[in-house]
């Protein structure tokens, strides 16, 4: 399955590799393989911390295979009030597990789970059947977290690969194109190169011609003279 949403941010670390810990007053002691440093945590990253152990946890979850599509989306509201309370936090989690590692057999199915401030707000939508995915991954773009089968990636490849293979054939018309209009271009000039030789060579000719007369006529007056 591919791996992606919101909450993948938090699941990946991307820095450094650090050992928390926290001490007895509550703050964090980052430990680099350097000089020690203590340093409180804030709201925000208390928050941060609290999702990726929640990330974490989800991903622990054993999915049923049956569920070809997963997404959980979780607002705000919903992780403040987990963080503040443990019992709900518990709660949701055993929801999940119970909902994750449920099966749709005979079927597969897209699973859309969304987790809001109270367990009121606790919902499911699943959608079965091969043609009724668009409304998963319409609803699902934002999710904390997100796995999916790899099929719409592979759709997503193909479409890809298509238009990929129609540019190059647009880029090889514009270049056969682009090729017979210079060649056609380099006709015109050698045409105008012969024509404007050939008048040249004309008026030439002309200048040539009427220079003979002259010096002809002028013989001819002498003579009579």
């Amino acid at each position: 399955m591919v791996i992606s949403g919101v909450g993948q941010n938090y699941y990946q670390n991307n820095v450094e590799t650090k050992r928390n810990t926290k001490n007895v007053n509550g703050t964090e002691k980052i430990d680099t393989g350097k000089a020690e440093s203590t340093q409180e945590l804030s709201e925000a990253e208390e928050m941060e911390l609290f999702k990726k152990e929640f990330y974490a946890e989800l991903e622990r979850i054993p999915k049923n295979r049956t569920i070809t599509n997963l997404a959980v989306n979780i607002s705000e509201e919903a992780f403040k009030n987990m963080k503040a309370d443990p019992e709900y936090r518990a709660k949701i989690m055993s929801a999940l597990q119970r909902d994750l590692t449920s099966s749709f057999a005979p079927l597969k199915a897209s699973l859309l789970i969304t987790v809001g401030a109270t367990e009121k707000d606790y919902r499911g939508d699943s959608w079965s059947g091969p043609n009724n995915d668009s409304e998963f991954f319409a609803r699902s773009q934002d999710s904390f977290y997100k796995k999916t089968s790899g099929k719409k990636d592979r759709n997503k490849e193909l479409l890809e690969e298509y238009l990929e293979k129609r540019a190059q054939a647009k880029r090889q018309q514009q270049e056969l194109l682009d090729e017979k209009v210079a060649k056609a271009e380099q006709e015109r000039s050698r045409l105008a190169k012969a024509w404007s030789s050939k008048q040249q060579m004309a008026k030439a000719s002309s200048v040539y011609d009427a220079n003979i007369m002259t010096e002809t006529m002028a013989g001819g007056d002498s003579l009579l003279g």
